[in-house]
């Protein structure tokens, strides 16, 4: 459970993400299901992306404190990472598919 619940956190986040841009932007006008897709998906890319940005060390008193509850899930590389990386991917395929229409 401690590996699956910041995967979980980052999906969220990251259709969040998705969500605020193809709300916001008229590019990334496209269905749910796009919007949703490329929001998981670059949720858990960005704060991968992010996490190896800012150093992937793991704290061993951090690792313990995290396995007692939602410490180590919610963490700003997974929140962050996670709405920015969606924002980012559903912008990027909004465009293409309205890109593709014309």
């Amino acid at each position: 459970m401690e590996t699956l619940l910041p995967i979980i956190v980052q999906i969220v986040t990251g259709i969040i993400g998705g969500q605020a841009v193809g709300a916001a932007v008229k590019q990334a006008a496209m269905g749910q299901l796009p919007k949703i897709l490329s929001g998981a998906i670059g949720g858990v890319g960005g704060a991968a992306i992010l996490g190896s940005l800012l150093g992937g060390g793991i704290d061993p008193a951090a690792a313990t404190a995290a396995a007692e509850g939602l410490g180590g899930a919610l963490n700003l590389n997974n929140i962050i990472g996670g709405a920015g990386g969606g924002a980012i991917l559903t912008g990027i395929v909004g465009a293409v598919m309205n890109a593709m229409k014309k």
